[in-house]
């Protein structure tokens, strides 16, 4: 009966600390595991980008914070006014915190706009994640998102 009772008491706690994200939701796979995505749209008008994505976690577990890499092909202005949790990080990147992210659940809405060096056609656009709060993405394709924009004004979503 105690032997049962100890059993028991494991196979609850285990199954709590998983549902909490403490435990890996899959053997092969060390810590906890989710799944980012991002998917928005991005704007360019007289070298001025406009882009706005929501960031998503499809889970299994929750996310305490992730931070998005936005790279583009061509140098960005020297002075840039970016959102609150956005910073600079090369003559071509921008780094955004997404803030915390709930298992299959969406986030705020993240909006950036910077202006280009100069004047382009076109410019490519690439998101990913550089941090994902300590947990592993075994899904890195929907979290990778490219983007060509032109100078045109028109919506392109991703």
């Amino acid at each position: 009966m105690r032997v049962l009772r100890v059993l028991r008491t494991l196979a609850v706690g285990g199954a709590a600390l998983a549902a909490m994200g403490a435990a890996p939701a899959h053997p092969d796979i060390p810590g906890p595991e989710a799944d980012l995505a991002y998917h928005g749209s991005a704007t360019m008008t007289g070298g001025r980008v406009d882009v706005r994505f929501t960031p998503r976690n499809h889970g299994p577990s929750a996310v305490p914070d992730a931070t998005v890499r936005l790279r583009w092909s061509k140098p960005l202005a020297d002075a840039q006014t970016l959102p609150e949790g956005c910073a600079r990080s090369g003559e071509r990147v921008v780094v955004c915190r997404t803030g915390a992210l709930a298992a299959d659940a969406v986030g705020e809405r993240i909006e950036v706009r910077v202006r280009l060096r100069d004047a382009s056609s076109e410019v490519l656009l690439e998101l990913d994640t550089v941090w994902g709060g300590g947990a592993v993405d075994g899904n890195r394709a929907n979290d990778q998102q490219r983007v060509l924009v032109l100078d045109t004004g028109d919506t392109y979503y991703f």
